[in-house]
């Protein structure tokens, strides 16, 4: 599934995007440095690199620099000389993260007329969202508080607003993990083919950093990569809970980022039945498993419900069941909410690479067969 968006994303838009030598998609021309030494600038540039803007993560005490690479040069062939000439440095492609789902219209009979039961009231709560736009009109979310972050106008998106609606929706039809809650929702594709960015990721999560938002869903899944590694480390040193989906490139596909880095809470997709779905990751990067088919959420248009399946889906569930125990970053209050939540799973002490310590939030699944 990944790999096909992947292939049709790179022969779409070759004006803006370029393949790394593995084939992953990466914005073109375009090299990242994480917090570079005076040295490794100067060593960028003498590489011929240009400094195209600079993020400054203050709370966090890094920084990201994107670098463009001169016309007629090789992207790789710049990335491997920067790195030679200062091995000391973290340097990158700028590869590009997609999401980690579908969704398809509902049945023309069903709508969202059953809320699910058993979810809990957030209206105390802050949770983050990185993502791509959220519908902020839909019927799910027009109640909700939500600040955005990202893009100079709207561009609501099916994918965004699904995952926002999981997290937070209510309409009288429709609940989310946690109603009421507000919602800190960045939008790091702005309707641009090169949008979903590391570099873009980077500053999202700077974002939520600066509004000291403790859990954020990531429903994004890509390569591994150095600046997005470092990002994500320096939030979990600070008590972060960052909440990802492992991915559905199937269960013996490597692992995906940044479900698989250390510290991210990974989660897996699980069938009406608990089954898991076929096509998702597995491996010690799972932590939770919970619903990922069978249900539906909120759609931008007409019909304003669609069907969804996929590991996207079930992360922000994991992510709004998380939020009310962690109400500002704090590292020991941030293990010791998984802890909780891996206790209300199963046994608190039992891990697999399919399910992790157990499923979670299956009652907050809305599933189609009893909608009317």
């Amino acid at each position: 599934m990944r790999l096909d968006t992947v292939g049709r994303l790179l022969r779409a838009h070759p004006d803006v995007l370029e393949a790394d030598p593995h084939g992953e998609p990466v914005v073109r021309a375009q090299l990242l440095a994480w917090s570079p030494s005076g040295a490794g600038l100067a060593a960028a540039r003498e590489a011929g690199l240009r400094v195209l803007r600079e993020e400054r993560f203050e709370e966090l005490g890094q920084s990201l620099v994107v670098l463009g690479v001169p016309d007629g040069s090789a992207t790789a062939a710049l990335l491997e000389r920067l790195r030679a000439l200062d091995p000391e440095g973290q340097y990158d492609f700028n590869h590009v993260y997609t999401g980690s789902g579908v969704a398809a219209p509902a049945s023309p009979e069903q709508d969202a007329s059953s809320a699910a039961p058993g979810a809990a009231d957030g209206t105390a709560a802050r949770i983050g969202l990185v993502d791509s736009g959220v519908d902020a009109g839909h019927p799910a979310l027009h109640g909700s508080t939500i600040r955005s972050w990202g893009c100079d106008a709207p561009h609501p998106d099916a994918h965004g607003t699904a995952v926002a609606a999981l997290m937070v929706g209510r309409d009288g039809r429709f609940r989310g993990a946690l109603p009421g809650a507000r919602l800190y929702a960045a939008d790091i594709y702005c309707a641009d083919p090169a949008g979903g960015s590391a570099a873009r990721i980077a500053a999202a999560l700077g974002w939520l950093a600066r509004e000291r938002v403790a859990v954020i869903n990531l429903s994004l899944v890509g390569p591994p990569n150095q600046a997005l590694e470092r990002m994500v480390a320096a939030m979990v040193a600070r008590g972060y809970l960052l909440v990802a989906a492992v991915g559905n490139d199937g269960p013996a596909a490597p692992p995906l980022y940044p479900a698989s880095y250390p510290g991210v809470v990974g989660v897996t997709g699980v069938d009406r039945r608990g089954q898991p779905l076929p096509e998702a990751a597995r491996g010690p990067q799972v932590l939770f498993a919970a619903p990922g088919n069978n249900m539906v959420s909120a759609s931008p248009g007409e019909p304003p419900y669609r069907a969804v399946r996929g590991t996207s889906y079930a992360a922000p569930l994991v992510a709004g069941l998380l939020a009310p125990m962690l109400a500002r970053p704090d590292r020991a209050q941030a293990q010791a909410a998984v802890a909780a939540l891996a206790r209300r799973a199963g046994d608190g002490a039992t891990v697999s690479n399919t399910f992790g310590h157990g499923i979670v939030g299956a009652e907050l699944r809305i599933d189609p067969s009893r909608l009317r």
